[in-house]
């Protein structure tokens, strides 16, 4: 059998199995995974329940219960399948995340529905990254059914920890030794073939004042006031963010910004504590250790002469950037040659101000890029907002070049 024979009977499985895939992504979008408050174990022992169907066992990875409810979830439990081919070749790995945002609001077709109208399935995480699940498997059995010679192994890795940011997905497989593949392609966004992403720094700032009586408010000491200075100060330095810039192609300038306040107690009360959550991205360049230190002095400094408060910084998250490693080129040329053959267009290999899980890969030595099911850019799929979509034909054209990029990089 030769290459364009192989290609073509690839291509003819997924198209003969596509209902089946469109099917088994409905059946895994309709079971939620809100994070928060993130009780995610039944939609792994869903997907493992599936995978029995096509002959394949799904290891089950619970991670301990103190662990995640310390961490602010529920249940965790991340899934191995392994399929294991002669000696000879890497194991790639493909990793898909099934923690989502909550829906949120103005939703007009039900966020746990899977429903299908006008060639899109709608539904939380039907573009990131519920979709790869079905992307990964069915690839992975359009690559099977061809029954050529197979060196290497796949393994796919099913986690549901990105949205707090994967130390307990893909970061807790890794650090427990239950895998190390040679690469990874994680979930995608969009057509692009992403080789480098932000890193991403969240603080919690308390501010302790004193309540008071809204009539006597010089009784108290007001913790939204020394709030606003921090305020002022995060959102002061802005200008100055836009003018670093990084040099990665889809990637721009550092941002920053406060997502979160609650504070006081009543309309006629003094605040007397404030609570800020804040986000700040870095670009690959920037050093995440002397950055957390520079944000912590400003915050630090907009209340250092306040008289009666104190504050409390806590870290919530700090995720390191996604850069390109040795051997991830011969994955972005892979996918370029059958991304190029399956769309008819370029694809371009470009970073992403977003921040993912497959960065903890390649934080262990794993060369990593993303790439899955979605459309040309983010924003036409509504991820993370109402009314998430997918164009179905996206899901068929991925699973294509994914399968493909699979029988270049593991077939003899």
């Amino acid at each position: 059998m030769n290459a364009q024979e192989r290609t073509e009977r690839i291509n003819a499985w997924i198209d003969s199995h596509f209902d089946e895939e469109v099917a088994f992504l409905q059946q895994v979008l309709r079971v939620p995974t809100d994070t928060p408050p993130g009780n995610n174990a039944p939609h792994a022992d869903t997907v493992a329940q599936l995978v029995e169907a096509f002959g394949w066992q799904a290891e089950k990875h619970a991670v301990p219960e103190g662990l995640v409810r310390d961490y602010g979830m529920q249940s965790i439990t991340n899934l191995i399948v392994r399929r294991p081919y002669a000696d000879g070749g890497p194991t790639v790995a493909l990793n898909a995340h099934g923690d989502v945002v909550p829906p949120g609001e103005n939703w007009t077709h039900p966020p746990y529905g899977g429903v299908i109208e006008g060639g899109y399935i709608y539904g939380r995480a039907a573009a990131v990254s519920k979709s790869d699940f079905a992307t990964y498997i069915f690839a992975t059995r359009a690559l099977e059914a061809l029954g050529v010679p197979l060196k290497g192994g796949v393994e796919l890795h099913f986690t549901y920890d990105e949205e707090f940011g994967g130390l307990l997905g893909p970061g807790w497989l890794l650090e427990q030794g239950l895998t190390k593949p040679d690469m990874v392609i994680a979930a995608g966004f969009s057509y692009n073939i992403v080789t480098a992403h932000n890193a991403c720094l969240q603080l919690e700032i308390t501010v302790h004042g004193k309540s008071g009586h809204g009539a006597m408010p010089e009784t108290g000491v007001d913790a939204l006031q020394a709030a606003t200075r921090i305020l002022n100060a995060i959102y002061g330095q802005l200008p100055e963010l836009k003018k670093i810039r990084s040099k990665v192609p889809g990637i721009d300038s550092p941002t920053m910004l406060v997502g979160r306040i609650d504070g006081g107690t009543n309309t006629n009360v003094v605040p007397g504590k404030v609570v800020m959550k804040m986000d700040r991205r870095m670009i690959p360049e920037e050093d995440p250790v002397a950055v957390e230190a520079q944000v912590r002095k400003l915050i630090e400094d907009a209340v250092r002469d306040a008289p009666g408060i104190r504050i409390e910084i806590r870290r919530l998250l700090l995720s390191h950037a996604l850069r390109p490693l040795p051997g991830s080129e011969k994955l972005v040329a892979a996918l370029q040659k059958h991304a190029q053959a399956v769309l008819d267009e370029a694809v371009p290999a470009v970073g992403t101000p977003l921040y993912a899980d497959a960065r903890l890969y390649g934080e262990k030595g794993i060369p990593a890029v993303l790439y899955g099911a979605g459309p040309r850019t983010v924003p036409e799929s509504n991820a993370k907002k109402a009314d998430e979509k997918l164009l179905l034909e996206d899901l068929r054209r991925a699973t294509k070049v994914v399968a493909l990029t699979l029988l270049e990089l593991l077939g003899e």
